[in-house]
Order: C-alpha cells, then structure tokens, then sequence
C-alpha cells in the first residue's frame, strides 16, 4: 500500500508541475515515508574509470552524464548545435522518450527549469570535440550520441556497455550509469554551488516554483563548472603514480 501511495503522489505532483490540477490531494502526513538506501557516488578516479574502460565511442558519454549531470533521455536528444565547445555549454531542449512500441522519440521538457543550458569543466573539452569529430550524427541536427551502425541511443542496448566497464574499472557492481549525476552534484555542491544554482544544474523545480524558474548568468555557472574542473584535477593528480614517484 505504501508504494502505491508514493506512485499515487508522484503522478499527482508532475500534475501540478504541469499545471493540470493546482494541489495535490495526496497530503497524508508520513504516509509517503520511507527508508532509501543510500545511493554510490562515483569519485572522480572512477568516473574516469569507467570512460577509459567503456571506449571512444561512449567515454564522452559518461564525461558528460558525471559533470553536467544530465539525465540519459536529455543526453539521448542531444544535437551537435546543442554542444557549445568555445563557451563550455551543453544546452538542454529536448528529452528522448520511448513508446509501448519500443519507437524512440523527442519531447520537449515537461516544465521550464529542464530548458538549461548547463557549463562543463573545461578538462573534459577535448574529449567532446574528438567525439563531434569522430562519432556524433552528420550537420546541426545530427544526434551526439548514436551507435556504431548510425541508431539512437537506446538504454537498454547501452546496459551491457555499462556494466562491462563499471567491472572493468572495478566499480561497484551497486553502480547505476544513473549514479554518474550524484558525482557532478557533489562536486557542484562542494564548490560552492547554491541550493538554487544546483537545481537548475539538475533542471528540477519545487512544486510551488514552477512558474518562477530563476535563471542563472554563464558566468557564474561557468565559475562552477571551474571550481569542479579543479577538484577534477587534483583527484587525478592525487591517483597518477607518475605524480606520486615525482615527489
């Protein structure tokens, strides 16, 4: 009964969200309370991994996902002319979904806070532009991820991809490629990021702010995506055995 009341609620909350009803009746106090197990956050070392051990066509995959924590249907749309290399943006317009059918398709957000653009650490620009030189989709509106015959990313076909290089690089089996996202928040969050920035970092809104989505400045965010490339480069420092031997 408790999951069926947590399924009830959520359907109920995404309906305010989308302005389909103004409150949500589900107001029960505690009866959506619940004990989450705690999910992995991948360090830094592990998410570049992972990216080594997944290979070229994919590691700018899971670089992504970990520093601009986008969602895997938001990065599934993503087009060449959505990936800005010279300023360090990677805009968000569209989320990939997927029919009874098993057809795949672009949607537009379902609320204002997932139209975004979000910064990236510069440390991981290279890797982006080998891979629009060598794997995205042909002109603007080619696809930046597609598999290796010209399809759409699809999750399911990109499961076992995942799991062979979360065992190659000796992560936790407990890991999901959804887990990725919790990396980039925490760094985001331990650089400075505020409550608000973070949000819209993640394209969520409250129920009650769905109509005053607050804008972030580049600069700013961009200042962010800075402070998580430093942490980015002294976690590799801290685990190059070049670097240990030098001192």
């Amino acid at each position: 009964m408790v999951n069926a009341y947590q399924l009830l609620r959520a359907i109920m909350n995404t309906a305010v969200d989308d302005e389909v009803i103004q409150r949500n009746p589900c107001r029960i106090k505690g009866a959506d309370t619940y004990d989450v197990p705690e999910r992995p956050v991948p360090s830094v070392t592990e998410v570049f991994a992972v990216a080594d051990a997944i290979g070229p066509r994919w590691r700018a995959l899971v670089l992504l996902t970990a520093f601009t924590t986008r969602r895997f249907g938001e990065l599934a749309a993503l087009r060449r002319r959505d990936v800005d290399l010279a300023n360090r943006l990677v805009r968000v317009q569209r989320n990939q979904a997927e029919l009874n059918s098993g057809r795949l398709y672009d949607k537009a957000p379902k609320s204002r806070a997932g139209f975004r653009p979000v910064a990236f650490p510069a440390e991981i620009v290279d890797d982006l532009a080998h891979h629009l030189d060598r794997y995205a989709g042909p002109g603007p509106d080619g696809h930046l991820f597609i598999g290796p015959r010209g399809g759409k990313l699809r999750r399911n076909n990109f499961r076992d991809d995942w799991i062979r290089a979360r065992t190659a690089a000796g992560v936790s089996a407990d890991a999901h490629f959804h887990d990725l996202r919790h990396t980039g928040n925490t760094l985001a969050s331990q650089n400075g990021a505020s409550t608000r920035e973070l949000m819209t970092r993640m394209g969520h809104s409250s129920t009650r702010a769905a109509l005053i989505y607050q804008h972030m400045t580049s600069d700013r965010d961009r200042a962010i995506a800075d402070r998580m490339g430093e942490a980015v480069r002294q976690a590799l420092r801290r685990d190059d055995p070049a670097t240990e031997a030098g001192q």
